[in-house]
């Protein structure tokens, strides 16, 4: 399909794109972080059912959430329009106490609403009314999160009593360990932007005419039959980086934000199906690293929870291998 609009529209969408990609991970580590410092402030805290950290930490999640399904509506969209969404984020930014969550997210959300503005105008002026009402929704939803955290930028930093000397048997975590957990936290993410992009271009075929008997005689095809396998299972590799870096800022290191393999998209399902189940693949062949290593180095608490989201990649590999010849 040849698109009507011009490329600097597309690039105007895909700004949306990034932005949206960039908060959905700097939420999703900051959520993860809190527990981590909530025992570096003051010591009551850990005698309360609920603080500030935790209420924070659960809106964060919440928002790290949203903010990917605004990333799957922008990306639909501009399947729709005929241009290709971009696998890029903007920089992540995740800072290291409660105060400079809330500062970076309020300017984070501060540059959307600004860019938001500038694509409502752009797609009343190029009679784009269906792209023009899904922004001002998302502007809605943004501004929501602005206010929310602006309460928050306005609290005192509690004192930071800093790290507690690292006990003898934290060892096993030096940088080659925490480097693997790393790697396997940056190839959730490229997952989750790989799944979301291949999700919202395969729903988009999957109204288009179908072509063979049994697609008329199902009213399925290929396109749409991968795109719903898709849903679920970006869905659980978002729960997988959530527990990793949970994990990383659990035993007081610091987590990655870039994805790494970059993201490949593929241009038609079946190139979706190979591209997944070598991902699937490589993670399968990575975790089982880890767990061999974990197992060596008696950190029973990352092998059993790299022994559970194994079997779910598993799972997926062979959902993939189903569509193989």
């Amino acid at each position: 399909m040849t698109s009507k609009y011009p490329a600097e529209y597309f690039e105007l969408l895909n700004k949306g794109v990034a932005r949206e990609l960039q908060v959905s991970v700097q939420y999703m580590l900051q959520h993860t972080k809190m527990e981590k410092l909530k025992r570096r402030v003051i010591q009551e805290n850990l005698l309360l059912e609920a603080t500030t950290y935790d209420t924070l930490g659960g809106m964060l999640r919440k928002f790290a959430i949203e903010e990917m399904k605004h990333a799957a509506q922008i990306m639909e969209r501009i399947y729709i329009l005929g241009g290709d969404a971009t696998t890029k984020s903007t920089k992540v930014v995740v800072g290291d106490t409660l105060k400079e969550f809330s500062v970076l997210d309020v300017k984070a959300e501060e540059e959307a609403l600004e860019l938001y503005d500038q694509i409502v105008k752009k797609a009343n002026e190029l009679g784009d009314q269906e792209t023009k009402r899904m922004f001002e929704r998302i502007f809605s939803e943004e501004e929501i999160h602005l206010l929310a955290f602006q309460d928050y930028a306005e609290v005192e930093s509690e004192p930071d009593m800093g790290e507690a000397p690292a006990a003898e048997w934290m060892n096993i975590f030096d940088d080659a360990y925490i480097k693997l957990l790393n790697k396997a936290l940056a190839s959730e993410i490229t997952a989750i932007i790989q799944y979301t992009n291949q999700h919202e271009k395969a729903s988009r075929e999957k109204a288009r005419k179908k072509v063979t008997s049994l697609e008329m005689a199902t009213d399925k095809n290929k396109e749409g039959v991968v795109s719903d396998l898709l849903k679920p299972i970006l869905m659980q590799e978002m729960d997988h980086m959530e527990k990793i870096s949970e994990r990383i800022y659990q035993i007081k290191k610091e987590a990655v934000s870039v994805p790494d393999p970059l993201p490949e998209i593929g241009a038609a399902a079946e190139n979706f199906i190979l591209l997944d189940r070598k991902a699937e693949s490589d993670a399968i062949i990575l975790y089982r690293q880890i767990i061999a290593e974990a197992t060596k180095r008696g950190d029973h608490f990352t092998k059993d929870l790299f022994e559970k989201i194994i079997l779910e990649e598993e799972d997926h590999f062979w959902k993939f291998d189903e569509f193989m010849p």
